[in-house]
């Protein structure tokens, strides 16, 4: 039994196998940077947490032609997969002596263009927030924090004109959109 918003009707020649995965985090991490964060092509965009969630979020940043696309992760192991996707640089937090988004900023010469946060630890969200360049750099939260997490972080971050969205099921709608995201990986 499922929800009649939830069923979709996709290409009967597409591998459930494969494309089962669409229905959540391929999806929300691909809609996440496509749909939400929207980089332009040649820009710089920042993937917080190289997870499936995280690698789908490489894989839009890729399709949208960011030209640098910065993986950020403790674990170290998952750069090597997160290349396959499109990520041309590796961040481990644990490898710094000061907050890392203070890395990524003086890494691009102030700022990402964009960043996804995909682990939901409150630590990386604020980080993605704060390491967007000023006047035009936009942070996308789609890792969901435990329920007393505090989102913490100076004004002057909304003054100096950054943008903080967030996201569930990257801005897709199951019913229309699925069937499209399907094509894609038909499409390889």
């Amino acid at each position: 039994v499922i929800h009649v918003g939830c069923l979709a009707k996709i290409n009967p020649e597409a591998p459930l196998d494969k494309v089962c995965i669409t229905s959540c985090g391929v999806s929300t991490g691909l809609g996440a940077t496509l749909n939400v964060a929207k980089p332009k092509k040649g820009s710089t965009v920042a993937i917080f947490g190289l997870g499936a969630v995280g690698l789908a979020a490489v894989e839009g940043a890729r399709l949208a032609g960011a030209s640098r696309i910065i993986g950020v992760d403790l674990n170290p192991a998952k750069f090597g997969q997160a290349k396959k996707f499109g990520c041309t640089d590796f961040v481990n937090p644990k490898d710094y002596n000061k907050p890392v988004q203070e890395v990524l900023i003086a890494m691009t010469n102030g700022g990402v263009d964009r960043s996804v946060e995909c682990t939901g630890h409150i630590d990386a969200m604020i980080s993605a927030f704060e390491c967007v360049h000023d006047g035009w750099g936009v942070a996308v939260l789609v890792g969901v924090p435990h329920k007393e997490a505090l989102f913490k972080t100076h004004p002057m971050n909304f003054l100096n004109e950054k943008t903080l969205k967030g996201t569930f099921f990257g801005n897709y709608k199951p019913r229309s959109d699925l069937p499209n995201v399907v094509e894609m990986y038909m499409k390889k």
